[in-house]
């Protein structure tokens, strides 16, 4: 591989590994909020004992995620200076807008929920979680913004050797967002679903006496994995006129056409598997008691994930030899002056980094899944001190 390649693998690899952690993000937050929400609404303790655990597993995940969005800017700002040198003007405006106002935001409403508990009133700390998930969206958004600018760089002309932005709404309007966001929402709720589901299943596989908790959490993972799928295929139909306007080869290389068939199949299959199979067994429960069902349920869970990389896979790889479509090149938006060590060192480092977040991610989150709701920190009230309090003595 010569340097260009590697640094289009770097970019890859990292990039792949950082979106496994958003995609599960997008999918637990609103589905822990829905939890809590009928919480306060039925005053239930199964609800917010469910908070509490799945809110945990979102927790863990979102904290390296974190970890694994630095690791993309510092590649970023390693390998791809021309990049911000010719479409800084207009990239740099939706990933400062993220940063600043999307995540920041997300980062105090999360704060605020978890240490709220026990503390805020309840529809106010209920009222923190929603604004998590929505701000969970807006970052996404504008991550979606940025990138389809990438593929079609709508609003912006040429000046002298840089691109600027002359129509922020033909930025938001771009033809590659209108679709591909509400798709990458469906693949957020199919992924977050489908941790649900596996761990819910792999709870009542080894028979756990926690089975109104489980029963429960298989049946909202199963619900809501159906609208994920709806979601994410329908809006991925969608798309395919506006990407063949924009730019007509996206699906002719091998390894995109390869990508996109393999990323269909995966969720038509489980769209039709979670309708036709899980769906109705979900009637007095028995898709709980079916405990030979459990083990291919386990067995489903990764898939979300593999279709989301498949997906980006399909959607990068698709515009090469274009960084910016049309407008510059790749091997132009390198950074001057790379060689082929550099490269292969910050892609071990940056590889070797995120593989160790993700395995950590999975590491924990199993951790929690197999000791169960019991043992869930979130939200625990913390014990009265029984010392008695001094008193000055005269």
């Amino acid at each position: 591989m010569d340097v260009t390649d590697l640094a289009r693998l770097q970019f890859a690899v990292t990039g792949a590994l950082h979106f496994l952690f958003v995609v599960l993000t997008l999918g637990l937050a609103p589905l822990v909020a829905i939890m809590q929400t009928r919480h306060v609404i039925s005053g239930r303790p199964v609800f917010e004992r469910m908070t509490r655990f799945w809110g945990q597993i979102y927790l863990i995940n979102y904290a390296l995620g974190v970890f694994t969005g630095l690791v993309m800017e510092f590649q970023f700002g390693l390998s791809w200076s021309g990049l911000t040198h010719y479409a800084g003007d207009v990239f740099g405006a939706p990933l400062a807008i993220e940063t600043l106002v999307a995540f920041f935001l997300e980062s105090t409403f999360l704060g605020l929920w978890i240490f709220g508990w026990n503390r805020l009133p309840k529809k106010l700390h209920l009222a923190c979680i929603w604004l998590v998930a929505l701000t969970a969206y807006a970052s996404a958004f504008w991550i979606m913004v940025a990138n389809s600018f990438l593929q079609h760089p709508a609003g912006s002309v040429q000046r002298g050797d840089h691109l600027v932005l002359t129509d922020f709404g033909a930025l938001l309007a771009n033809p590659s967002l209108v679709m591909a966001f509400p798709h990458v929402i469906g693949a957020g709720l199919f992924a977050g679903s489908s941790v649900i589901i596996g761990a819910s299943a792999y709870q009542l596989f080894r028979r756990t006496p926690e089975q109104e908790f489980f029963r429960r959490s298989l049946r909202t993972g199963v619900v809501w994995a159906l609208v994920g799928t709806n979601i994410a295929v329908g809006f991925g139909y969608a798309q395919f006129g506006f990407v063949r306007d924009i730019q007509p080869d996206k699906f002719k290389g091998a390894i995109p056409g390869m990508a996109l068939g393999n990323m269909i199949l995966i969720g038509q299959l489980v769209h039709l598997i979670v309708l036709f199979l899980l769906l109705p067994l979900l009637f007095r429960d028995l898709l709980a008691r079916a405990r030979w069902l459990h083990p291919m349920l386990m067995l489903m869970t990764p898939l979300p994930f593999v279709a989301a990389v498949l997906g980006w896979l399909v959607r990068e790889v698709g515009r090469q030899p274009w960084l910016v479509y049309g407008r510059l090149t790749v091997a132009d938006a390198m950074s001057p002056g790379l060689t082929r060590p550099m490269i292969t060192l910050s892609f071990a480092a940056f590889a070797g980094v995120l593989a160790l977040l993700a395995l950590a991610d999975y590491l924990l989150i199993a951790r929690v899944v197999r000791r169960g709701p019991d043992r869930a920190d979130l939200g625990v009230a913390e014990p009265a001190d029984p010392s008695p309090t001094p008193s000055l003595v005269l």
